[in-house]
């Protein structure tokens, strides 16, 4: 008996050490393999991310070549929202500059801005530094749509011309409410507007917040030219998604889908080119655009 469960012992010692051979072999080809695809993978997005920065830099060096005198003395005000990152609106101010406009200044609205908990105060604001030569202004219980309407008035050409002490008063008042920041100093209006804004809010008030993103939008079109600019076109309330699917809005207001690199900066610009000579244009690569730039200029 002893010696049948001894030869069954060997046996499987030796059937084990048969099996590992081939086990062991077939283990090891395919960490190998794993090993390899990995490194080639590797290969690619290093090779894709080196092609994406010289498309950036190809951009960049065409810039001039497509830009230059586009927009001599053209005054342009800059406006960001919604978090909009610094780079992408930096990247559009230098396009803008590289095309001959002045900019008039920049302005970031705030959080707070579209925050409807402050809609009593945001109205408030408004009555109390009203300046006298707005003899029209929007009344309005949604302090959105009456704030926008102030800013438009103050820092885009109006008539009668508002005097750049009321537009201070303004500005100061809004940005010690943290309305807005100002960034260096606004000495005169501006004929054309550039918004830059970041993704949608997907706060419990993202409804509301995303709809006074777009009342900014609107009440800076009523006196002005006007592109918006975001790094994309997806998320419910969208700015770029919104506008595009509103049957008015989108044929006076040009957007850009892509401003995050700097094919949608120059193409941002050539939207305004676009839009002061009259025409609206959707533009980038998701849905509602109809190019990826415009295609020449319209008479």
């Amino acid at each position: 008996m002893t010696a049948v469960f001894l030869a069954l012992a060997i046996g499987l010692v030796l059937g084990t050490t048969a099996l590992n051979g081939p086990v062991a072999d077939s283990l090891s080809d395919q960490v190998n393999s794993l090993s390899k695809k990995n490194e080639n993978l590797r290969d690619q997005v290093g090779h894709l991310e080196e092609e994406l920065k010289k498309q950036e830099q190809f951009v960049e060096e065409l810039a001039p070549t497509v830009l230059t005198g586009k927009l001599t003395g053209k005054r342009v005000l800059v406006v960001d929202i919604s978090g909009a990152k610094a780079e992408q609106v930096d990247g559009v101010r230098r396009m803008l500059e590289i095309a001959g406009a002045k900019v008039t200044g920049r302005i970031s609205i705030t959080d707070e801005f579209t925050n409807p908990a402050k809609n009593p105060l945001l109205v408030d604001q408004v009555s109390k530094v009203l300046p006298k030569e707005i003899t029209d202004p929007l009344t309005s219980s949604y302090g959105a749509d009456s704030a926008a309407a102030l800013l438009a008035a103050v820092l885009l050409d109006h008539n009668p011309v508002v005097p750049k002490e009321a537009r201070s008063t303004v500005l100061a008042a809004f940005s010690t409410n943290r309305f807005l920041t100002v960034t260096g100093e606004i000495t005169e209006t501006a004929e054309a507007v550039v918004l830059v804004s970041g993704p949608p809010s997907t706060d419990r008030e993202a409804s509301k917040r995303n709809d006074a993103v777009v009342a900014v939008v609107e009440q800076f079109d009523k006196p002005a030219p006007i592109v918006v600019a975001a790094p994309n076109a997806s998320g419910d309330g969208n700015v770029i998604g919104v506008l595009r699917g509103d049957p008015a809005l989108s044929k006076s207001v040009s957007t850009v889908d892509n401003v995050s690199g700097a094919v949608g900066q120059l193409v941002t610009v050539m939207a305004l080119v676009e839009q002061i000579a009259g025409h609206a244009g959707h533009y980038g690569i998701a849905g509602g655009a109809s190019g990826l730039a415009p295609k020449s200029e319209k008479k």
